[in-house]
């Protein structure tokens, strides 16, 4: 059960990681075509697009459902490695 907790740990790791980048990458001019943007954007936006419909627009031009995002991720993958080390 340990192994599994420990690849948990890295998906949800390496998710954080492709937020965070998308996040800075919207920053500077890109080319979205670009295969690894493409990537990064097709890991990211099922996570992204969630929390962007629940929350409200503002005048401000800024998206704060990547840090939604990150602090909910965060909470689940607690949870699911709780849960993981309590079956083992």
């Amino acid at each position: 059960m340990q192994t599994l907790a420990v690849l948990v740990r890295v998906a949800f790791e390496v998710l954080n990681w492709l937020i965070i980048a998308r996040i800075l990458i919207s920053w500077f001019p890109h080319d979205p075509n670009h295969p690894i943007m493409r990537f990064i954007y097709e890991i990211t936006e099922p996570v992204l697009a969630p929390f962007r419909r629940i929350m409200p627009r503002t005048t401000m031009p800024i998206d704060f459902s990547p840090i939604i995002a990150v602090l909910v991720l965060q909470l689940v993958e607690h949870l699911l490695i709780n849960f993981i080390m309590r079956l083992g």
